[in-house]
């Protein structure tokens, strides 16, 4: 394993911890990953900078997801797919932001700057999925953004939380992406 891969599972698994006690101490979120103290503070002095260092290791993700996911060459249906795809295999990650992101965040030059270029590259697939009719236009495309991060942050809190199956919960954001809460029309009898 590399130290890039072991950082990479210390970073999920503290999310997580986080996540799970959120008052947790840097000693109570050491034994809840499995590493000692000393390592914890190796890694990260206090708890601002724990945080901080997770949020910019979830920008770093996020990003590359949008890269991952070729926002601004494949069909937009194939990239909202893999855009979907790639949110939810780093669903920790989401739940860590769910549970961690606050008004005041957007305050935070040094978290905001590891963000910068997401929200841009979100809306500018959104744009080109509308230009090229694949994307309803009655709604901006920053709209279609914000309603694409609702639904997968949403469906990811509604897995955590019991309240849906993990299996399926790709399709179901698709569709509902795709297509809405409209039920089908009714077929004419005959």
């Amino acid at each position: 394993m590399t130290d890039d891969a072991g950082h990479e599972r210390l970073l999920v698994a503290l999310a997580l911890a986080m996540v799970d006690q959120p008052r947790a101490t840097l000693q109570e979120l050491a034994k809840a990953v499995g590493v000692s103290k000393a390592t914890l503070y190796r890694f990260c002095k206090t708890r601002d900078q724990l945080v901080l260092r997770l949020m910019t290791h979830c920008a770093q993700v996020m990003k590359q997801t949008l890269a991952d996911s070729h926002l601004d060459c494949a069909a937009p249906p194939e990239a909202l797919r893999r855009l979907i795809e790639q949110h939810l295999a780093h669903k920790e990650l989401t739940v860590f932001l769910i549970y961690n992101w606050k008004p005041d965040t957007e305050l935070d030059a040094a978290i905001m700057s590891s963000w910068s270029g997401f929200q841009e590259t979100l809306d500018a697939f959104f744009l080109r999925g509308q230009r090229e009719g694949a994307f309803r236009v009655d709604i901006p495309a920053a709209g279609l953004s914000e309603l694409f991060l609702a639904v997968i942050t949403s469906m990811v809190d509604a897995e955590r939380r019991g309240r849906v199956a993990r299996l399926g919960i790709a399709q179901m954001a698709e569709q509902m992406m795709l297509h809405g809460i409209a039920a089908e029309p009714a077929r004419a009898p005959g």
